[in-house]
């Protein structure tokens, strides 16, 4: 494409967090190449945060109305077709679809009529498709992202995750660490939630882990997540031994971010704020279930380790495990434990080494 154009490009991701953080290398590309463009990005509800926090690289935000086939937001006939009309009246120069492997949402894409419609597709490039690769299967999604902006001129070598903290965010997180007793370091945090069941490991083995951190650093405990796992936090604090803080759902998103930047480590489930550890460059373990380690797993895996329990049913994309849930019944505390206390002694924190 040549250089002063596009002027209005759209990104459509309709996704969660974490989806959206290994995505902000592909933004940060695409504004690089393309300064003077306004960049408009089409995702869920939720995202229009995202898009504030990150307007250096987005400019303005549309809510996706939904799409049959579409499991994240399937919306209604009426409400679509107005969505459709409404975008094609903006008139996007260039539309990039950055919503998996294009098998349906290359029709959102390309009905939201672009000029130039780029993006990766499965078998043979659909007609409208202007600029398409075909799917790549086995690479980390920050790298599919950047491979799909890199078909327009963009650069793939930036695969920094960022997280911009807001002077509100770090108030929040200095105000919900302000009683801690700064000499009972190290904090280790601890988010034992996830948005699907299978994606849980189970709690009692959170709490384990916790207590013996605890008991190995003589440090701090806190137990982070959202306003939907409350029940799931409580049973962490109900399994433990040593006292901990229970910060879930006292946090908005950007206080959570800041509160992770101020921890020594942090113990979580594959979800969104696995992704902000990375994004904020606190040293993290991650207990990785039916997800594809090759795509999600964190790029730096010596900062960033991940403790899984291959089996053959996995990866998969199971909102709930049919079966016995063995990747995640496979891991053992002990396992996260040794992982979590080489990172400490890395990180040169005093931490009591012994097996146990």
């Amino acid at each position: 494409m040549n250089s002063g154009s596009p002027k209005r490009i759209a990104i459509f991701r309709a996704l969660q967090l974490g989806d959206m953080l290994v995505a902000v290398p592909a933004l940060r590309a695409l504004r690089k190449r393309f300064p003077k463009a306004e960049i408009t990005l089409i995702g869920l509800p939720w995202a229009a945060v995202f898009a504030r926090r990150f307007a250096r690289y987005i400019d303005r935000f549309v809510e996706f109305a939904g799409y049959p086939g579409i499991s994240e937001a399937e919306g209604d006939a009426e409400g679509t077709q107005r969505f459709f009309e409404e975008q094609r009246a903006y008139g996007y120069d260039l539309v990039l679809q950055m919503h998996g492997d294009g098998r349906i949402s290359n029709e959102v894409a390309l009905a939201l009529g672009g000029k130039v419609m780029v993006g990766y597709f499965l078998d043979e490039q659909p007609e409208g498709l202007t600029i398409g690769a075909p799917y790549p299967q086995d690479i980390h999604e920050i790298k599919r992202n950047l491979g799909l902006v890199a078909l327009v001129g963009c650069s793939a070598e930036d695969t920094r995750l960022e997280f911009p903290l807001l002077s509100e965010d770090q108030r929040e997180g200095a105000a919900l660490l302000r009683d801690l007793p700064r000499a009972n370091r190290p904090w280790i945090g601890i988010h034992a939630g996830a948005r699907p069941p299978a994606r849980r490991w189970p709690a009692k083995r959170f709490a384990r882990v916790a207590d013996e951190l605890a008991r190995r650093t003589g440090g701090q405990i806190i137990l982070t997540g959202g306003p939907d796992e409350l029940e799931t936090v409580q049973a962490v604090v109900k399994a433990m031994k040593t006292p901990a803080i229970n910060l879930a759902g006292k946090t908005s998103l950007g206080g959570l971010a800041a509160l992770i930047g101020q921890l020594d480590l942090f113990v979580t489930n594959d979800t969104g704020p696995s992704h902000i550890a990375c994004a904020v460059n606190t040293p993290s373990v991650t207990v990785f279930g039916p997800a594809d380690p090759v795509r999600w797993s964190p790029l730096d895996s010596e900062r960033h380790p991940i403790v899984r329990h291959p089996v053959p049913c996995s990866p998969c994309n199971f909102w709930e495990c049919p079966i016995d849930h063995g990747c995640l019944r496979g891991i053992r505390p002990e396992r996260v434990i040794e992982a979590a206390v080489r990172l400490l002694v890395k990180e040169g924190i005093s931490c009591d080494v012994s097996t146990y």
